[in-house]
């Protein structure tokens, strides 16, 4: 019966001959005596009848294979044989202690001396209130100054008339990476998307930096409106510079959490855009990098509040919803249990009154028939 192996405390790993103990007191030795005997048994015991065949009659006579084995010709070589799978199972296994031992101190030893991993939920100081707070129906301020990407001095409300959604991207011309990700991604999406930029939606970017001009805005609409492919578009996209005041007074209004850092010259910021209603009502955010096109138009048919799309599009905007946890939107199963009802309802209705109005067809053909077969024939005319 093998004997299991005890837990080594930290005081037994750091000592040898604690260890040495431990192990001994463990069994670990009957465990390598109870190997050499399986496998010598294994491997020997087959071949004992065999060499006690070939030992003289007389040891055979005697009634002592084993010995008449021990004492045939190449015994002490099958010995050995038989012996070396016992020794490389035991190999393996101090093998194993060997490597396993090291590692398990090693865990404990910091375990003793009381070292712990800082908190995961500990930020540093770089990205303190760089985060998004969802602020779902609150308005923007509209009425801000700003600059567009034609040097003209505008206002948000410009942007919002009441006809169609805005999607809303913050960040600056200038982002090394994350904001040409969120803008790069936000243009792949659209391009798959039915709505057209301009006709049913406005988008609007707005600079953080206040040092940022006009002219770099201009070249930046040139190069995504390339990329969109739709030329007629133009008057729907907008990038937005100004001053610090009105752009920080939008973020604070969408809950959009960004900080400058000194040093590089640069702002940390989360990656999302925002939807807005066509009266400058925040209505979704889609967070990443990536933008599905399915999201980015149940978004905005959600935004407008019925006020683009078709019929159809409104009812599939009614049989899905937004999962935060998905970050998307999901088909509502019981919306879609409700229509699949519906449905059914109309479709039986149908069939009973088309069946209903060939019965009374029918009926009314019988009744026709039996009139005409019990009209009385015509006798003969009277002579005057």
């Amino acid at each position: 019966m093998l004997t299991r192996i005890a837990p080594i405390s930290t005081s037994q790993v750091c000592s040898s001959q604690a260890w040495s103990a431990q192990v001994r007191s463990s069994g670990f030795w009957s465990l390598r005596l109870w190997s050499f005997r399986f496998w010598s048994f294994r491997f020997w015991a087959p071949q004992a009848s065999e060499l006690a065949e070939s030992a003289p009659p007389a040891l055979r006579a005697a009634g002592a294979p084993h010995r008449a084995a021990s004492l045939a010709p190449g015994a002490s070589r099958m010995r050995r044989a038989a012996a070396a799978p016992a020794l490389l199972l035991f190999a393996a296994l101090a093998a194993c202690f060997a490597v396993a031992a090291p590692a398990a101190a090693q865990g404990r030893f910091g375990e003793g001396f009381g070292r712990s991993s800082p908190p995961v939920d500990v930020l540093p100081d770089e990205l303190v209130g760089v985060d998004i707070t969802e602020r779902l129906d609150e308005p923007l301020p509209l009425d801000l100054p700003f600059v567009d990407d034609a040097g003209r001095d505008v206002t948000l409300r410009r942007y919002f008339d009441g006809r169609r959604p805005v999607v809303l991207q913050i960040g600056y011309l200038k982002c090394p990476m994350l904001c040409n990700l969120v803008l790069n991604e936000l243009v792949r999406g659209l391009k798959d998307v039915d709505l057209a930029a301009g006709r049913e939606f406005q988008v609007v970017s707005v600079s953080v930096n206040p040092i940022e001009t006009h002219e770099l805005a201009a070249v930046k609409k040139q190069g995504y409106l390339l990329e969109y492919g739709r030329a007629a578009s133009s008057d729907g996209w907008h990038f937005l510079t100004g001053p610090e005041s009105s752009s920080r007074a939008v973020a604070d209004a969408v809950g959009f959490g960004y900080r400058y850092d000194p040093d590089t010259g640069e702002y940390a910021h989360a990656a999302a855009v925002i939807l807005c209603t066509p009266d400058g009502r925040v209505s979704r955010y889609l967070y990443g990098v990536r933008y599905e096109p399915s999201n980015l138009k149940l978004g905005l048919l959600e935004a407008s509040e019925g006020k683009i799309g078709s019929t159809l599009d409104r009812i599939i905007l009614w049989c899905h919803i937004y999962d935060p946890d998905a970050k998307g939107y999901v088909v509502f199963a019981l919306r879609l249990m409700k229509l699949g009802g519906l449905v059914t309802l109309v479709v039986m209705f149908g069939g009973l009154s088309w069946l209903w109005v060939r019965e009374l067809q029918r009926r009314g053909a019988a009744d026709r028939g039996a009139l005409d077969g019990d009209a009385p024939a015509a006798g003969p005319a009277r002579r005057t």
